[in-house]
């Protein structure tokens, strides 16, 4: 069987922690239910009932996870990158590219244009993230001639202003933990984007807070999409476009 590109599983530990909180309150539902049932069954099934279905959640929320990683993430892939009306020479930025997901998708699109995906590969955030994963990936969807992989920080990006056609980052931001970096980091984005130049952020929380730094910046047509649920978090996506 031909090998396929692996995006990863989004927050891993979150996921493993879902699943082990579900089948240990499971396991103890059901073990108070076998001790008790002959001396107390009223009780010992409305614990069952109850813990049960705690157990069920958990398990519930786990999978939903490993469903919007596997294979909900690659439907939004292809919506979000409609959104931005790609040409085939586009410059394209992504930022917190992690296995190659957006920066690979983008460069699909692409004939004589380029993508390139920074990142500083935050195990915890992504499994198996890595440059080596995203250069693989892009090896395996036959785009390597047009994907360039570099570690760099999101809060101070090494490119001169004006630079890209399209700057885009998916479920990357909200990883910095403070607002000043948040918002450094979308000004940076903001700044190697050339006039007429399309920014697109896909993200759990924060969202409105961009579209404000957007707007502070001079951003004159800043979109938000509705909310969605997508790993068990509000998501939203954010349209900007440089005038």
């Amino acid at each position: 069987m031909a090998a396929v590109a692996d995006y990863g599983l989004d927050a891993p530990l979150v996921v493993k922690r879902m699943f082990h909180r579900g089948a240990w309150t499971l396991a103890f539902a059901l073990a108070v239910f076998l001790i008790n049932r002959n001396l107390y069954p009223g009780p010992a099934a409305r614990i069952l009932l109850v813990l049960g279905g705690i157990g069920a959640i958990f398990l519930a929320i786990g999978g939903v996870m490993v469903w919007s990683s596997r294979v909900a993430k690659l439907q939004l892939r292809e919506r979000l990158i409609d959104s931005l009306a790609l040409q085939p020479d586009d410059k394209v930025l992504d930022v917190g590219c992690g296995r190659g997901l957006m920066v690979i998708g983008a460069a699909k699109r692409l004939k004589s244009g380029k993508a390139n995906g920074i990142d500083v590969w935050n195990a915890q955030v992504l499994s198996g993230n890595s440059p080596e994963a995203a250069k693989e990936n892009a090896k395996l969807e036959g785009v390597s001639d047009r994907v360039r992989i570099e570690n760099c920080d999101a809060r101070k990006l090494p490119y001169p202003d004006n630079h890209y056609d399209v700057v885009m980052s998916s479920l990357a931001i909200h990883n910095l933990p403070e607002a000043d970096e948040r918002d450094q980091a979308i000004r940076e984005m903001w700044r190697v984007l050339k006039p007429g130049g399309r920014l697109l952020i896909f993200d759990i929380l924060h969202t409105g807070a961009y579209a404000q730094v957007l707007r502070e910046a001079g951003a004159a047509d800043v979109s938000l999409s509705p909310i969605g649920f997508l790993w068990c978090m509000p998501t939203r996506s954010l349209l900007a476009r440089k005038a």
